[in-house]
């Protein structure tokens, strides 16, 4: 599996990635991030996974190729479960996400791909 995380901080604030990411995975509410429209998003990936079969209400698997993924949302934070996915087709769900003003957050390296990115 390979997480793909995202969120927007309120105004002004910028916490420690990795402790945010910590807290998502605890299902905490997180001071200082803004509300995501969260149905909105789910919404915009399943039109643009129209072809993917739908497995679930937030599960979508590639019926012509490899990969599947599950989407998790909290009001604050989006993160998507890849199974098995191409590349291309994460990039895919980080540019919806990019149309949210939502930048990735990758845990595994660790990184957070923002206007505010340096190397940690």
């Amino acid at each position: 599996m390979y997480e793909l995380l995202f969120w927007n901080y309120l105004e002004g604030v910028y916490l420690n990635h990795q402790e945010v990411y910590e807290a998502i995975d605890e299902q905490e509410t997180i001071e200082g991030l803004d509300e995501l429209p969260v149905v909105v998003i789910i919404n915009r990936i399943a039109s643009v996974f129209s072809k993917w079969e739908r497995v679930d209400e937030n599960s979508w698997k590639n019926k012509d190729g490899v990969g599947a993924f599950q989407v998790k949302t909290t009001p604050q934070t989006v993160q998507i479960d890849c199974y098995g996915t191409e590349g291309k087709t994460m990039d895919v769900l980080v540019g919806i996400m990019e149309e949210f003003k939502c930048p990735l957050y990758d845990p595994q390296i660790p990184a957070r791909y923002d206007e505010m990115y340096e190397e940690e």
